[in-house]
């Protein structure tokens, strides 16, 4: 019998299991370490939830890649999370939460005969989601002055109001996920953020598209911008 160990944890590609089910929601990624509370109410992923929360309780989101019916298309990198938090509603839908545990690349979809799509993951391309991130160091390699001034370029642009307490304390890797999951992207947008390999990538694709977006609204070049982590 293997040996229970609680709380759970994830330490290598080793720990998950190989063949899990996925999730396909349009404009939803989440990374490791991130939370992404969900609202189930179709059948198929009602019953996905029941029997994840009997066996591994892990899930995968995964974006569609095109517009599709039943089973449309899906990029190839998703991200697993666990199960962390569940309940029943009287109107019969799940409210759950998914802990992000590491990134996979879609190796094959196999023939299920669950009416919910499941998948052999390929965890090896993102071992480096296992380890915590240094915060100190990523810190260190943060102009957060710099990005921050951009950020708020953005939201003026977007005319969007935030918690700017929070975002002035928010870790790197904290704040530059909330961006990837929480600003209004495009589905590929957000699917080049989550492909990317290192936070300090993340960080410049995220300062990018903020002055992409800065330029669309004032119709000027692209703005100056920091916030890159190398």
């Amino acid at each position: 019998m293997a040996e229970f160990r609680w709380p759970v944890t994830y330490e290598s590609p080793d720990d998950l299991p190989a063949i899990i089910p996925i999730f396909p929601l349009g404009g939803a990624i989440f990374f490791p370490r991130a939370n992404l509370p969900l609202n189930i109410f179709e059948p198929r992923y009602l019953q996905m939830v029941d029997e994840a929360m009997r066996g591994h309780r892990i899930i995968g989101m995964i974006q569609p890649s095109a517009a599709g019916d039943m089973k449309p298309p899906v990029y190839g990198v998703g991200c697993a999370g666990r199960l962390t938090s569940y309940g029943e509603t009287d109107d019969g839908r799940m409210v759950i939460s998914l802990r992000g545990i590491a990134r996979f690349r879609v190796a094959e979809e196999l023939t299920a005969m669950t009416p919910y799509r499941q998948v052999r993951a390929d965890y090896a391309p993102f071992t480096d989601d296992f380890a915590e991130i240094d915060q100190a160091e990523a810190e260190a390699r943060f102009d957060r002055q710099g990005y921050l001034a951009t950020l708020r370029q953005y939201l003026r642009a977007i005319q969007v109001q935030i918690d700017w307490d929070w975002v002035e304390k928010a870790p790197v890797e904290v704040l530059i996920n909330a961006f990837a999951m929480l600003a209004p992207l495009s589905p590929q947008e957000k699917q080049a953020l989550l492909e990317a390999r290192t936070l300090g990538e993340r960080t410049q694709g995220a300062t990018t598209l903020m002055q992409l977006a800065i330029a669309e609204a004032t119709g000027a070049g692209a703005a100056p911008g920091g916030g890159r982590v190398n």
